[in-house]
């Protein structure tokens, strides 16, 4: 360790913790008028937000929460939620934030593994609840959040409704400083294989993460994404790495913000419209989901930018979404790295160039925030090139980073060997620092001793004016051992088979963007893609369903 020189502090001065509370004290201190705005039904300004918070803290304390305590959440996206995010770290408890998409044997699992103790659990997952609590091993009460005017609670060991709670409660509470390294959230990212694992974030993580990226989103010129005159609606759950962190970072700076409880696209374009919504964040498959809302054709959306990560942004979907008047902006995280790693900024060389190189640039993962650390690995553990060829593991460094999986030391030690995450990704990484996602390790395809990567299909496949959806999978072969096979959902009325798919890709092999063995020689449309419960493609399930459309014979395979 490097010797340095270290002065000694005043005998009283205040050695100033980074916790959450700091964040929550900013957005008032601001725009105390702003609004919190849930659904069509309910209304209240930073001021009122601030008082419900400590509320929230004062109910908590009085049912039993105890410092160090697992507070468990089962909700939507709601104002409630993002008072769960603040007061339940706030007085020292951990916040599980339950990923209610997941089948009732894996929420049971992960809420026994945080060993949570308390639960708040909206009406609308009361039977799932129940058709679990018999086999929880540690909860021991329960709250009641419920948009319904019957306040009567139907669960086991219920303090209470949230609201009737809240009104009793004391709209002050005097939050107290502790080790900002105390764990603040947690939650479970599900795999390929094995049970969820649990990833965890410490007060100080939290907050550094939301300075980063309010100085990456607020600050950079050629992103400009989120100031606080802007109007926020999140478009990622809440249960899925803090909706992105962006909430801590809109209620730092006092922003405007628009809950819209259970994600309907119809009602998310009414939301949008109504509320005058600038900014959010989603997968790309929401994205599309909103802009085929009926509700959605004919609509103008100039001026809402939207950052899309989880899954790689191409350039079809760019095209369309700025046809509609919608910027967006590619970044790069995982549930592992709380979650933002980079972003798509074009610095003055890029702007100076064409469109064509701006948008292949505004597609990819982007250059690392600040404070975050990335580089390119082997197989071996050996360093490559940033030459923006070199392909290997994407490994990375930042204060913000998970510290392991909780109650798995094996896997956390494979997750930091080395001394870097290890991301599972396969990328490179340019002269000017740009982050290019090819594949997930586990998704690239092996054919004839080469590496294909899925996403560079799935990119130039979704430039076929029919297609409106794509997911490409290696499958097995005895004689290539993996060739790709694409599955599409198409646009209504088009028709593509494999021959034509092949004649659209053809110009792209003559160009060099892809070899000759990288064209699907098998598809099937489908009127639905599967997905994971945070809206990714699930390849995992693809490639089964494939198996078995291949073992019965299915008739809407189509061959070259």
């Amino acid at each position: 360790m490097l010797q340095t020189r270290i002065l000694p502090s005043a005998q009283n001065a205040y050695q100033y913790p980074l916790l959450i509370k700091s964040l929550l004290l900013s957005g008032s201190r601001y725009e105390k008028g702003r609004e919190i705005v849930y659904r069509d039904q309910v209304r209240y300004t930073y001021a009122t937000f601030n008082e419900r918070v400590a509320r929230l803290a004062n109910v908590l304390s009085e049912a039993g929460v105890k410092a160090g305590d697992t507070v468990a959440v089962m909700d939507w996206d709601s104002h409630r939620y993002l008072e769960c995010m603040f007061a339940i770290p706030m007085i020292g408890a951990v916040l599980h934030t339950i990923n209610i998409r997941l089948s009732p044997e894996q929420i049971l699992y992960t809420m026994n593994h945080a060993e949570d103790r308390f639960v708040l659990v909206n009406s609308e997952f009361v039977s799932l609840y129940q058709g679990i609590e018999s086999q929880l091993t540690t909860v021991e009460k329960t709250i009641l959040m419920t948009d319904s005017a019957d306040k009567s609670c139907p669960l086991a060991n219920c303090v209470g409704e949230y609201e009737s709670l809240l009104a009793e409660a004391s709209p002050r509470y005097a939050f107290p400083d502790f080790d900002e390294n105390s764990v603040a959230t947690t939650f479970y990212t599900t795999g390929t294989t094995g049970n969820p694992k649990g990833v965890y974030f410490s007060h100080r993580q939290l907050v550094l993460h939301t300075l980063a990226m309010a100085s990456t989103i607020a600050s950079l010129d050629s992103i400009r994404l989120l100031g606080n005159n802007d109007v926020y609606m999140p478009i990622t759950p809440m249960f899925h790495v803090h909706a992105w962190g962006t909430p801590y970072v809109a209620t730092m700076l006092g922003v405007k913000q628009v809950y819209p409880g259970r994600y309907d696209p119809e009602f998310l374009v009414e939301l949008w419209k109504r509320e005058k919504v600038t900014f959010s964040h989603c997968v790309p498959t929401i994205l599309q989901m909103v802009m085929n809302a009926k509700a959605a054709q004919g609509v103008d959306f100039g001026g809402w930018k939207i950052i899309i990560g989880g899954s790689a942004l191409n350039r079809a979907l760019y095209d369309a979404a700025k046809a509609r008047g919608i910027q967006l902006t590619a970044a790069y995280g995982m549930s592992e790295t709380c979650p933002l790693i980079s972003c798509a900024y074009l610095n003055e060389q890029l702007r100076a160039g064409s469109e064509d190189e701006r948008t292949t640039y505004r597609i990819k993962a982007g250059v690392p925030v600040p404070l975050a650390e990335a580089a390119i690995m082997d197989e071996h553990g050996q360093f490559l090139p940033a030459d923006g060829e070199s392909q290997g593991e994407l490994v990375l460094r930042s204060p913000w980073l998970t510290q392991g999986y909780f109650r798995e030391p094996e896997k956390s030690e494979e997750l930091w060997a080395g001394g870097w995450m290890h991301t599972g990704d396969v990328a490179t990484i340019d002269g000017m620092g740009f982050i290019d996602i090819r594949d997930r390790i586990k998704d690239v395809i092996k054919t004839g001793g080469e590496w294909l990567s899925s996403l560079d299909l799935e990119d130039l496949i979704s430039r076929h004016p029919a297609v409106r959806e794509v997911a490409v999978v290696g499958v097995p072969d005895p004689q290539w051992g993996e060739r790709p096979f694409a599955l599409l959902v198409l646009r209504e009325g088009q028709a593509l088979d494999a021959k034509a798919l092949k004649e659209h890709l053809k110009p792209f092999v003559e160009e060099g963007h892809i070899n000759k063995w990288a064209i699907p020689s098998q598809i099937a449309v489908v009127t639905e893609i599967p997905k994971t419960s945070v809206g990714k493609l699930d390849k995992k399930r693809i490639r089964v369903d494939i198996v078995q459309w291949q073992e019965a014979g299915s008739a809407f395979l189509s061959t070259v």
